[in-house]
């Protein structure tokens, strides 16, 4: 299958995900428990895993990646799968934490072990990144920057906007 086939069945399933998330905000199923990352949480395992093949698909085929830079493609894979299976264990450990009402030091200590995960899997990341990233010319980059968004890397949060945000970060 060429490249521009993969990219475009991939943008096609990222869509239907886009779609799918709107449908679940507009008819409510978006309001289940697990914080700002509620709209997410009817999901299954399996749902999670689909959407994150189409996401690394739609980066790899937009990338457009030379032989070269081809070899340098599967540790970035593995770390950004990596960085899912993560999150995934963030949201099994954050239903089970204590809460800060009944103990405030555990639930403290739960979200610096989060943070600390957290710091690490992106450490592993950037580690993996740094090549292919040093081998891409200016068109991959921006495209590279465009694509990653809605997996949250490259900065920013991957479902909020910055101009959600008063000049201080705050929610408006």
């Amino acid at each position: 299958m060429s490249r521009r086939v993969t990219a475009v069945l991939a943008s096609g399933l990222v869509g239907l995900g886009l779609a799918g998330a709107a449908w679940a905000h507009e008819w409510g199923h978006d309001r289940g428990e697990g914080g700002r990352h509620g709209r997410w949480s009817y999901l299954s395992p399996a749902d999670r895993a689909a959407f994150l093949d189409a996401r690394l698909a739609a980066l790899h085929a937009g990338l457009t990646l030379t032989p070269d830079q081809e070899k340098l493609w599967p540790p970035v894979e593995a770390a950004m799968r990596d960085m899912a299976t993560m999150r995934q264990q963030r949201r099994a450990t954050l239903q089970n934490r204590p809460s800060f009402e009944s103990d405030a030091p555990g639930a403290l200590k739960a979200m610096a072990d989060s943070a600390s995960a957290r710091a690490d899997a992106l450490r592993k990341l950037a580690d993996a990144m740094q090549p292919l990233y040093a081998s891409l010319d200016p068109d991959q980059k921006r495209r590279a920057m465009v694509l990653a968004r809605p997996m949250g890397m490259m900065g920013g949060h991957p479902h909020r906007h910055p101009r959600d945000h008063g000049p201080e970060g705050e929610d408006r």
